[in-house]
């Protein structure tokens, strides 16, 4: 454990003065506009103040609560899924299994499906792709249910139901991701992403504090089948959300730019 978290430290050092050097600086990145004689914190106070008043707030916290509720339930429970011992209904999988499965496989597979969401976003814009990102968030969650069922020992099996899962889950965090930036555009959009991505957190917590009870007294089986259950408000909320069409394509400046 020393090692891992060593290279680990050692490999965020790294990112970190990677991103330093290498991110670019856009003109959009100045200071929010202040109003004449206020100070930091009537400043603090007011950025919340007009977060909240942005229009359809309710419907937008509803989405940033809500499109990950199965997600979010299920994250805590498939790695536990995946070591405990087959007797209790488990994978039965060693910690090497896991983090190569889960670890490798899933996070490349994630990596993918996240990028080819930001392309396709880039080309069409996120409202075109909306409703296929929903349903790559939450369908694929059904391989757990089958995985439940089914305990099979063939670590190829295993492998692509996680990577089919994991590489929907990245191809639809896409939309949460782009969605987040579109509701916090303005003089503070910076703080108004902040305070987004803190909702974001709080729909991970709170469905993750009984998802532990709930799959003892249910059942590994059940609780997926649960989890399915649970992604149904993720496809009523996005309904109901504003986006404007255009918003994420890519414009022709910047194409000439990378060209």
């Amino acid at each position: 454990w020393i090692i891992t978290f060593s290279i680990l430290a050692i490999l965020f050092a790294v990112f970190f003065i990677y991103h330093k050097f290498i991110l670019p600086y856009p003109k959009t990145d100045v200071p929010a506009v202040r109003e004449k004689g206020t100070n930091v914190m009537m400043e603090f106070f007011r950025t919340f103040a007009l977060f909240f008043r942005k229009k359809y707030i309710g419907v937008i916290l509803g989405f940033l609560l809500l499109f990950r509720f199965g997600e979010a339930q299920l994250v805590k429970i498939a790695p536990l899924f995946m070591v405990d011992a087959t007797e209790f209904g488990g994978l039965g999988l060693t910690t090497g299994e896991f983090g190569l499965l889960y670890g490798t496989v899933g996070l490349i597979s994630l990596t993918l499906g996240g990028i080819l969401g930001g392309i396709l976003a880039a080309r069409q814009g996120l409202k075109y792709w909306l409703w296929w990102m929903v349903i790559a968030m939450n369908i694929p969650n059904l391989v757990w249910v089958y995985l439940s069922a089914t305990l099979p020992e063939s670590y190829w099996i295993i492998g692509a139901g996680i990577g089919l899962e994991q590489f929907g889950y990245g191809f639809g965090f896409t939309a949460y991701m782009l969605y987040m930036i579109y509701v916090s555009e303005g003089d503070h959009k910076t703080s108004h992403y902040a305070i987004a991505t803190g909702f974001m957190a709080l729909g991970m917590m709170i469905p993750g504090m009984f998802s532990g009870w709930l799959q003892e007294v249910i059942g590994y089986g059940n609780f997926f089948i649960w989890v399915m259950l649970a992604t149904i408000p993720a496809f009523v909320i996005t309904y109901f959300i504003p986006l404007d069409p255009e918003f994420g394509k890519k414009s022709e400046e910047e194409e000439v730019s990378d060209e």
